[in-house]
């Protein structure tokens, strides 16, 4: 449940992490005409662990591009479309992953379509989705908000995680599920689905530069003074 606005601490903080994001990195904004199908955006989130955007675009497009619809992707040989998928950093798990869950839905659909997930209340859409095989909170979060659904869903990598644990806005151990729990009740009410989508793109920015798994550059990150990590708080603890 959403707490009123103002009430949690957090909530001020992610509205300052935002400005001060947005200061030094520039507005980072995904036009409404860059918002995929949701068909494209899971087949993306599903084949795209550990690998770099560009490449997971261009097999994702290839892919479509190819076969001609999804339906025909999953019909495709295992072998085969481990072959297309060789600019992924695990071919192999890719072809599996995203075969078993183009068939699942397939199954229970009928055909590789999403529509009815537009029906569903957000937390029952992603709770659906995360039951196919290779899709998880990152996955579900994903095809909710920068598809064309444009929900109100925080997307989570392993940036975004890593720089919430080290701000200490979630637990230290945080897995990307209780991340985006943690984090849904003290995002800021008046933020959109787009506001949301800009938020991780920034973070994951951050991520890439400042805030890395190693050797975190603190003293020149624009989120320090909020920063648990940061200023210290944390080793004082």
């Amino acid at each position: 449940m959403q707490l009123p606005l103002g009430s949690d601490p957090r909530t001020d903080i992610l509205r300052r992490t935002q400005a001060a994001l947005i200061g030094h990195f520039g507005r980072i904004v995904r036009p409404p005409e860059k918002r995929r199908a949701p068909e494209w955006v899971l087949v993306h989130g599903v084949i795209g662990a550990q690998t770099k955007t560009a490449a997971s675009n261009a097999s994702t497009e290839g892919l479509l591009a190819e076969y001609g619809s999804w339906e025909a992707v999953a019909a495709v040989p295992l072998a085969e479309l481990e072959t297309r998928l060789q600019r992924q950093t695990f071919p192999s798990v890719a072809a599996n992953r995203l075969k078993q869950c183009l068939n699942a839905i397939i199954d229970q659909r009928g055909a590789v379509d999403l529509r009815h997930l537009s029906n569903l209340e957000t937390a029952d859409a992603m709770a659906w989705l995360e039951t196919l095989p290779g899709v998880a909170r990152k996955n579900s979060a994903g095809v909710m908000n920068a598809s064309t659904f444009a929900r109100k869903a925080m997307v989570i990598d392993g940036h975004h995680r890593r720089i919430m644990q080290r701000m200490g806005i979630v637990p230290a151990k945080a897995d990307t599920a209780k991340t985006y729990d943690a984090l849904m009740p003290v995002v800021p009410q008046e933020w959109s689905a787009a506001d949301m989508d800009e938020h991780h793109l920034l973070l994951k920015k951050l991520g890439q530069s400042f805030c890395r798994p190693r050797a975190p550059h603190c003293e020149a990150c624009p989120l320090r003074s909020d920063c648990a990590t940061g200023t210290g708080a944390l080793a004082k603890r």
